[in-house]
């Protein structure tokens, strides 16, 4: 199989692909980037809540 016959379905694939524009990459890259800081914060919040139970019990 010759690479140009195995490529050219890819690259019509990606011709038919509906990027997003700049001001959607944008805002969209934000909202990843709140949610991961908001998961992070509640993440660290049960941490410290188990860290602080677990201490209560053993000591």
């Amino acid at each position: 199989m010759k690479i140009g016959k195995f490529l050219s379905g890819p690259m019509s694939e990606i011709k038919k692909i509906t990027w997003p524009t700049r001001k959607e990459t944008i805002k969209y890259t934000f909202t990843v980037i709140a949610i991961c800081v908001f998961v992070a914060l509640i993440l660290g919040l049960f941490d410290l809540l188990y860290m602080h139970l677990l201490e209560s019990f053993i000591f």
